[in-house]
């Protein structure tokens, strides 16, 4: 499977079942951010990284995702689809 069917699987029900909007990123000149922000009703945010099964990642990314969380965001790295919503509906649900 590879990460764009992944992506596409948990932001199509993630739209669907949580009612999130999804949104891509994609900055020019700032590498390393997430693939989505996704934004849940209730005003939580979570950023998400998309990964082939069995992938991580880059040593950049890591840094960036570190950052995020010290800024309080919640940062999910997702390389399957039920791990993927699993973690969705749980913060949905906090």
């Amino acid at each position: 499977m590879k990460e764009a069917d992944i992506e596409k699987a948990v932001c199509a029900w993630a739209k669907r079942v949580l009612g999130a909007w999804c949104i891509k990123l994609t900055p020019r000149g700032f590498r390393g951010l997430p693939d989505r922000l996704v934004l849940l009703p209730g005003g939580r945010v979570v950023f998400v990284e998309f990964k082939a099964p069995g992938k991580v990642p880059r040593k950049l990314q890591w840094v960036v995702i570190r950052r995020l969380e010290r800024f309080g965001f919640r940062v999910i790295v997702c390389d399957d689809i039920d791990r993927g919503r699993a973690e969705l509906q749980r913060f949905a649900e906090t």
